[in-house]
């Protein structure tokens, strides 16, 4: 098997030592950094077969990435915040989507479907129920409810309003989750979020909305979880209700749920998905993907990057950082890794 770099959020990429590869890095970083290829090179240690970008809900932190030597793949997950992203994902060879409706987005001539893979969001090994845990609160939604979730705080504070048993708060989901009778999900973007694998792989009786994403293709409703109609506090108020009213149900759903996501929605499935999805591209010829990229590396600038490195170098305040931008957006940018105060 070949030597993979996976640079950004962690997502599936600590499982797939297990799937067969020959060398897995993997680096995250809080810093705000910014990389070119030599850089990258150097935190692996190896010259890498296969490089993934993983979504960190920042700006782009790897430039002159069209140029690069080796198969490139970017992996988005915060679509629905990020419009730059399908753009960005044109300068690499492969993309894995987490949003299944937004997997148009990122199709084109240069990126066409056999290479935008979803790769929903999943449950991450540790996310495991307790059953040691009493039950506390009827109803509970562990996540933020900030001025950045409006949508959000209006739901749930119209639904505590109604339904007095209702506890929000923040922390280790794990710990907490086993302590709610009734798991609730809102998602503030309609997005297929990672709450909805969590809670399920938890073993917990999930109430969230019906968001699309592939929702259905993945779970059935009222058997593994239960819908309601997005940010309509009467519809959720009222399966909660019907919930809360049968504990056999809860538990038979409960049970359902974490059967479901230990069949095939944790973070080895994702993994494995993601390699077989790899073998079939080496299988078509990959070498002739990255020279053809390499090939159009210019016209890939023009056409895809520039627009998004100049609207990022407009935003940026600190003059290292709007000049990486601003160099990559003419295809220069080769110098060791920009580190920055903020990004």
């Amino acid at each position: 098997m070949r030597n993979l770099l996976w640079i950004g959020s962690p997502f599936f990429g600590g499982e797939l030592q297990s799937c067969g590869w020959a060398n897995v890095a993997l680096h995250n970083f809080e810093d705000a950094r910014i990389f070119c290829w030599e850089e990258l090179t150097r935190l692996a240690g190896f010259t890498p077969d296969v490089l993934v970008v993983a979504d960190k809900s920042r700006p782009p932190f790897v430039l002159g990435v069209e140029k690069f030597p080796c198969l490139t793949v970017f992996y988005s997950v915060d679509s629905h915040i990020h419009s730059w992203q399908p753009r960005y994902a044109q300068a690499f060879d492969v993309c894995l989507v987490s949003l299944l409706d937004h997997r148009q987005r990122f199709i084109t001539e240069t990126l066409p479907p056999e290479r935008v893979f979803w790769s929903p969001p999943f449950a991450k090994e540790q996310d495991r129920p307790d059953d040691g845990q009493a039950k506390v609160w009827d109803c509970l939604f562990v996540g933020s409810v900030s001025d950045d979730t409006p949508r959000r705080a209006a739901f749930l504070r119209e639904l505590g309003r109604r339904l007095p048993g209702l506890h929000c708060t923040r922390g280790d989901y794990r710990e907490i989750y086993p302590r709610g009778r009734v798991l609730l999900n809102h998602s503030e973007h309609g997005d297929l979020n990672f709450r909805v694998f969590e809670a399920m792989g938890c073993g917990g009786c999930l109430v969230t909305p019906r968001v699309g994403h592939g929702l259905t293709r993945l779970f059935v409703d009222g058997e593994h979880l239960v819908g309601y109609t997005p940010d309509d506090v009467g519809d959720a108020l009222f399966r909660i209700d019907i919930l809360l009213k049968n504990p056999d149900l809860i538990r038979h759903i409960g049970s359902a749920a974490l059967e479901k996501i230990d069949a095939g929605h944790r973070a080895r499935h994702r993994a494995q998905a993601f390699t077989d999805f790899l073998c079939d591209i080496w299988a078509q010829g990959s070498e002739a993907l990255v020279t053809t990229r390499q090939a159009r590396a210019q016209h890939l600038r023009e056409t895809h990057l520039k627009l998004v490195y100049l609207l990022w170098a407009q935003d940026m305040g600190m003059p290292s950082v709007k000049e990486a931008y601003l160099a990559a957006s003419r295809g220069n940018f080769g110098a060791a890794g920009i580190k920055a105060t903020s990004l």
